[in-house]
């Protein structure tokens, strides 16, 4: 099971990273792309959008899981998020951005951004959903099992 439903193996993510110019607050950022993220849901959910997510730096950095140097918090904090959109296509995605509902939309965005902007396309490697608690210890038992048998 994927875990962006209906998501097909051979869809595309697409990731915008937004940094915010100083004079702008995260606010700004959640008014104006909630009003993109609700056009692409009305005028794209029959012609290629699956669904997104947008993610704010929250300025912890994980020193368990990085290994460049340790950082205690980032500098980006509550200026950097990230806009995660999931597309039937690559084809798809690049017709939503040449909607004339769209376009006027994106530049409000695009005016937030100190850093421009580049919307890089991804190909999904692998998704998934956490187990149950049921499902997670018959798991840990199961690898139990093959570890003493091996």
């Amino acid at each position: 099971m994927s875990f962006i439903p209906n998501f097909d193996t051979d869809g595309v993510v697409t990731i915008n990273r937004v940094i915010l110019k100083p004079q702008y607050s995260v606010e700004d950022l959640e008014e104006r792309v909630a009003l993109l993220c609700e056009n692409v849901k009305t005028y794209h959910s029959d012609t290629g959008f699956i669904g997104g997510m947008v993610v704010l730096n929250s300025g912890q950095v994980s020193n368990e899981g990085s290994t460049v140097g340790q950082a205690i918090a980032s500098p980006l904090k509550d200026r950097e998020a990230l806009i995660i959109t999931f597309w039937r296509s690559f084809e798809e995605h690049e017709a939503s951005h040449r909607s004339d509902t769209f376009q006027p939309l994106f530049k409000q965005v695009l005016e937030l951004c100190e850093n421009g902007n580049e919307e890089i396309a991804y190909r999904m490697l692998w998704s998934g959903k956490a187990y149950s608690p049921a499902e997670a210890a018959e798991a840990r038992a199961a690898k139990e099992r093959y570890l003493k048998a091996a």
